[in-house]
Order: C-alpha cells, then sequence, then structure tokens
C-alpha cells in the first residue's frame, strides 16, 4: 500500500481512454484501479503497476507520456 498524505488529482480523461485504448484495460479493471488509487491517495500508474494491470515497459510508457504532455488533453 502506498498511501499519501498529499492529495491526488483525479486523472484526466485522456489518461483514461489511454489505458482503455492503448493499454486494453477493462473498465472492472481500471475501476479497482480508481478506488484503490483514490483510497491511498496516490498516482494511478503506480497503482495499476503494482496491482499487476500494466505490466513495467506499460508503466514506463505511461510515464513517459505523462511527462511529455500527453495528460494534459
Amino acid at each position: 500500500m502506498v498511501i499519501s498524505t498529499a492529495s491526488q488529482p483525479p486523472p484526466s480523461q485522456a489518461l483514461l481512454r489511454l489505458l482503455r485504448h492503448q493499454f486494453g484495460l477493462s473498465e472492472s479493471a481500471l475501476a479497482l484501479g480508481l478506488r484503490q488509487a483514490q483510497q491511498e491517495q496516490a498516482p494511478l500508474p503506480v497503482v495499476l503497476w503494482r496491482f499487476g494491470l500494466i505490466n513495467l515497459e506499460q508503466f514506463d510508457a505511461l510515464l513517459t507520456w505523462q511527462d511529455t504532455g500527453g495528460d494534459q488533453a
């Protein structure tokens, strides 16, 4: 469990689209990740990776995507 004291912003619609369409996450997997990220106040990509819903390569791709401004849409 990550549990942070800093409130995390909700994931952008662009991130959710990416996870659904390019990463192939199901709605139930995404819902689990969102609930857990909210409960722990942890970044969604970290929670998805920790639960095994994305692999390390996908996690790295998500971080790169966010760093290059993909999460701003």
